[in-house]
């Protein structure tokens, strides 16, 4: 079972995440928080896989919670907001979340999110991707050499730019007609040489190095 903690300040948003993660026969929602240092508090008492964080709380909100439960090492966490604005998302990402949906996100895909993280993967919504890529772009964060990039194979740099469209290991595998494990050997090969601890940290890094472009995404 994948056990999943909600944080939301609002009452009907926590309503409709139960109803839906309630139907899931292999999530367990074991508890629930209004605001970021309630949230913290049950990640250190539930030790839940996966956080599911709004952003906007009062008390704290979802990007310093977040900070705090992954330097805590309690569980994952899937930020939720309906705001789609690059300050929260770089925030929360650089703050080690382990994934970016908006409020909006169809159940299905919900669903199919926290399952990703919970087994160690990252997911940002599409939308989400190319604001990053726009902010990264415009001089919103600071560039980083290419040259980081040198310890990759020719292959694990076609891997990395897969990764910053958005594609699942599925879907690279697919695109490069290789297998699912062979994609993720070379997933963890390039975590690794590049001292990365997930997929969003790839991501943010291809970014920022240039790796990938307005228009390739």
């Amino acid at each position: 079972m994948i056990r999943v903690v909600v944080v939301d300040d609002q009452e009907l948003m926590r309503v409709g995440f139960r109803m839906v993660l309630g139907a899931q026969e292999d999530i367990d929602l074991v508890g629930e928080a209004g605001n970021g240092a309630d949230a913290v508090s049950l990640a250190g008492s539930l030790r839940p896989d996966v956080v599911l964080m709004d952003v906007r709380m009062p008390v704290m909100d979802g990007v310093e919670a977040t900070k705090r439960i992954v330097e805590e090492g309690t569980s994952r966490v899937l930020v939720m907001t309906t705001f789609d604005l690059d300050e929260y998302v770089y925030a929360a990402l650089q703050n080690g979340a382990s994934g970016f949906l908006l409020k909006d996100t169809p159940p299905d895909h919900l669903v199919s999110a926290l399952r990703s993280v919970a087994s160690g993967d990252a997911v940002v919504s599409p939308s989400v991707t190319r604001r990053l890529l726009d902010r990264f772009m415009s001089g919103g964060a600071p560039p980083r050499d290419e040259a980081e990039l040198d310890v990759l194979t020719e292959r694990e740099r076609e891997v990395l730019v897969l990764i910053a469209k958005g594609l699942s290991n599925v879907e690279i595998a697919e695109k490069l007609f290789l297998s699912e494990a062979t994609v993720k050997t070379h997933v963890g090969r390039i975590l690794a040489k590049l001292g990365l601890r997930d997929r969003v940290q790839a991501v943010v890094l291809a970014y920022e190095t240039g790796l990938i472009r307005p228009g390739l995404a």
